[in-house]
C-alpha cells in the first residue's frame, strides 16, 4: 500500500490559491459536514480549544473520505505532541509562535525521522495505515507539511531567517497575536497592523516559502491574497454558526413587532 498524496502540500508548493476554514468546534459530526462543502482544507485547532488527541483522530477521521485536507494546528512547539498528532494521520501541522531559527529547526527536526530528525519510529499507526504502508519510515516527510506561524513583531524581523531552515514547508501569519505584539491588542484592523501583514505575506514570498493567512474580513482577504497568499482561512467554524444563528434570529423577530 502507498500513501494518499498530500493534495494541499502539492497545491501550494505549485502555487496554487487554497480555501479553507478554520475549526474550533471540536465535534466530529460537524467536522464531517463541514469537509463536504468544497473547501481545500480544514484547520483542526488544539492551541485555542480544549482539543485533545482523541477527539483529533476522530475530527480526522471524519475528514477522510472527502477531498478536504486536515490540518492541525498543535498547542505549542512540542516534539512529543507532534509525534502524536503524526502517528494519528495528521500530515498537515502547524506550529504556533515561532519565533527564532532554533524553534524553526526543532519544529523541522520533530516532523522528521533520524538521523535527521528527532521524531520516534513506531511501525503500526494510523500515519502507515497501522503498518500496510511498508516504506512509510522512507517516505513519510514527502507527504508532511510544517506550516509555522509567524504571530510576533520579534518573528517578524526574523522571516528571511526562518524560511530559510530546511524543513520549513510553509508560514501562516497569526493575525490576532501579532496585533498584540505591535502593541494594538483586539485592533487587527489598526493600520500599523494590516500593513505588517501585507509586508509579512510578501517577504514570505519573496523568500520563497507558501504564506498563509486567516481572517474573517474580506477586505483585509483580498489585500492579502493580492499579496501572495496562498492558505487562506477565510473564516472560524465557530464564528460562522454564532453568525449565522444572530442572523437567522433577528430576521424572525419581526413577528415580535
Amino acid at each position: 500500500m502507498q500513501l494518499r498524496k498530500n493534495r494541499f502540500k502539492e497545491a501550494i508548493q505549485s502555487g496554487q490559491l487554497q480555501l479553507g476554514l478554520w475549526s474550533m468546534t471540536r465535534d466530529p459530526a460537524l467536522t464531517e459536514m463541514l469537509a463536504g462543502c468544497g473547501y481545500d482544507w480544514i484547520n483542526l485547532d488544539c492551541e485555542h480549544t480544549p482539543n485533545h488527541i482523541d477527539r483529533v483522530l476522530s475530527m480526522l477521521q471524519a475528514i477522510e473520505p472527502y477531498d478536504t485536507e486536515a490540518i492541525v494546528r498543535a498547542t505549542h512547539l512540542d516534539p512529543a505532541e507532534i509525534k502524536q498528532l503524526l502517528d494519528a494521520g495528521a500530515r498537515n501541522i502547524v506550529i504556533p509562535y515561532v519565533q527564532t531559527v532554533e524553534e524553526a529547526q526543532l519544529a523541522a527536526a520533530s516532523v522528521e525521522y533520524p538521523p535527521k530528525g528527532i521524531r520516534g519510529v513506531a511501525g503500526s499507526t494510523r500515519a502507515s495505515r497501522f503498518g500496510a504502508v511498508t516504506d512509510y519510515v522512507k517516505t513519510a516527510r514527502d507527504n508532511i507539511c510544517l506550516i509555522v506561524q509567524i504571530e510576533t513583531a520579534d518573528a517578524m524581523s526574523r522571516i528571511e531567517e526562518i524560511a530559510a531552515v530546511d524543513g520549513i514547508d510553509a508560514m501562516f501569519i497569526g493575525p490576532a497575536d501579532l496585533a498584540a505584539s505591535l502593541g494594538h491588542p483586539g485592533d487587527v484592523k489598526h493600520p500599523e497592523v494590516q500593513a505588517a501583514i501585507v509586508e509579512a505575506i510578501q517577504r514570505i514570498t519573496a523568500a520563497g516559502k507558501p504564506a498563509g493567512f486567516l481572517s474573517g474580513d474580506q477586505e483585509m482577504l483580498d489585500k492579502v491574497v493580492a499579496a501572495g497568499g496562498l492558505m487562506m482561512g477565510i473564516d472560524i467554524d465557530m464564528i460562522l454558526l454564532r453568525r449565522a444563528a444572530l442572523e437567522r434570529l433577528e430576521t424572525c423577530r419581526k413577528w415580535l413587532d
